[in-house]
């Protein structure tokens, strides 16, 4: 075992040797490495190695100008994980406590006085003082554990964000990014409104990996995608033997996300009997599971979205006035593709680099009349049919891409026999053979997405693919549609 390192700043030889007499009682664990007369040498010693020291014990009165208050500040600031014990002649008493108070305020870890009365050779109470030591370098130890782990999580967290980074540099993207950052350290329920296709996904990631939550789960439930009769177990969860076939306790999706951020896709599709029960969980923190007599609590920051408007839905008598009001705290409307031309270039670019690379095509370039023609489109689909289009557009094997080709991809259009062999030139060609795996991957792409664009739901999707729609929905996000 690695000794306990101490760094001691004391002026008189007396207190110096009480010290040292006090550590020496276990040797075998503690170590004063170096012995400093003033401030000024001993922030020298530190700077020059910080990680030289697990433990500081300083006299508050030191010589030498910088001391008390001020030197403990310069050490945290240098090093923030060293701790600091503070040894002083000033008397404790019941007018003294909020001065030790203030000093723990700034950084000390621990406070005693020399001079008790019945002892002369050593500091204060030896064994408290030598516990003090080893309960300042655990604190150290924990201290850096967590500085560590942060840093790991931060850095998978920059990741993440950098995966999901909501492209554009409009007004309104501009405006979207700032509302995203301001409400998210917010810790309530906030309402996103947007066409299909818009990204309300992509703002709810935003909102959790900039909030206080960052570090917990982010959980995505489709409201619509769940069987009406599954909803509550889904999302509650249920006990063992609560009903044939439960066979295991079940953890539900909000128990899942406890302490981290639950998002609400297509909340307009949750059935009646459901909006009830998450009510409840939003008034009282408060989930009760099949099976289970008592409730328990859960923390969870709710973001819902929806394309449909909630108040019309409410005046309709299919959503909750009472549901709505708590999920409406802060609303955000996403604005449509077509509302923000100026993105549509970056975006096309962002999606044309991503793929190109992931497949290893070239990069297409758009003639002026293309890029005009894209420019002019109304993008129904919003952002997930740009995706799709710059997805599509690497099948053809044009450079340039011209305003003909454009408007094929655009209108969704069967091929000629002539551009259909251009796409297969793309397979037989022996500079761009691709894997298997990613030839699969992009033909499923390529026909799930037609599906869904010529359906008027994921639901009706599902129905013509003959999948179930949960399955749908987890294969739109494997494909990343």
């Amino acid at each position: 075992m690695n000794k306990i390192k101490i760094l001691l700043i004391e002026d008189e030889e007396f207190d110096v040797l009480r010290v040292k007499k006090t550590v020496s009682l276990q040797e075998d664990l503690l170590e004063i490495s170096e012995i400093v007369s003033d401030g000024k040498n001993a922030i020298e010693l530190i700077e020059s190695a910080p990680a030289r020291f697990d433990v500081v014990i300083m006299d508050f009165q030191i010589a030498g100008g910088l001391m008390g208050e001020d030197l403990i500040c310069a050490i945290k600031k240098i090093s923030p994980y060293i701790q600091i014990i503070v040894i002083t002649k000033l008397t404790l008493n019941d007018n003294k406590f909020e001065f030790a108070n203030k000093l723990l305020k700034i950084g000390a870890f621990w406070y005693c006085t020399k001079y008790p009365t019945h002892i002369t050779e050593y500091i204060y109470q030896p064994t408290d003082f030598l516990i003090s030591i080893h309960n300042a370098y655990q604190k150290k130890i924990l201290e850096l554990a967590k500085f560590e782990y942060d840093n790991k999580m931060s850095g998978n967290i920059n990741i993440i964000m950098e995966s999901k980074r909501i492209i554009g540099s409009s007004e309104q993207i501009l405006m979207l990014n700032s509302m995203i950052k301001k409400y998210a350290s917010r810790d309530v329920n906030i309402l996103v409104y947007g066409e299909s296709g818009t990204g309300k996904e992509l703002v709810a990631y935003n909102i959790h990996y900039n909030s206080s939550r960052k570090f917990e789960n982010f959980v995505r439930i489709n409201c619509g995608s769940i069987p009406p009769d599954l909803i509550e177990s889904e999302l509650f969860g249920y006990e063992k033997f609560a009903f044939t076939g439960a066979n295991k306790n079940k953890k539900g999706l909000f128990e899942i996300a406890n302490n981290g951020t639950v998002f609400l896709d297509e909340i307009a599709d949750l059935p009646m009997n459901a909006q009830a029960k998450l009510l409840r969980v939003l008034q009282d923190g408060e989930i009760e599971k099949i099976g289970r007599s008592e409730s328990f609590s859960v923390d969870v920051r709710v973001v819902a979205a929806s394309n449909k408007n909630l108040e019309d839905e409410v005046l309709a008598k299919r959503f909750r006035e009472d549901l709505f009001y708590r999920l409406n705290i802060i609303p955000i409307q996403i604005p449509p593709l077509r509302e923000r031309k100026d993105d549509i270039i970056e975006l096309l670019n962002f999606f044309t680099i991503k793929y190109s690379d992931s497949l290893r095509f070239d990069k297409p370039t758009f003639t002026n009349e293309a890029m005009t023609e894209i420019l002019n489109y109304s993008w129904p689909g919003n952002v997930r049919e740009l995706k799709s289009f710059a997805q599509r557009i690497l099948f053809i094997d044009t450079n340039p891409i011209t305003v003909e080709i454009v408007r094929m991809s655009l209108n969704n259009l069967q091929v000629s026999a002539q551009d259909d062999n251009k796409i297969l030139d793309h397979y037989f060609n022996n500079e761009k053979i691709i894997h298997l795996r990613d030839f699969e991957k992009l033909a499923r792409t390529k026909y799930v997405n037609f599906v869904r664009e010529n359906s008027p739901s994921d639901k009706q999707a599902a129905d013509k693919l003959g999948i179930a729609q949960p399955n749908f929905s987890r294969l739109c996000k494997e494909l990343e549609l």
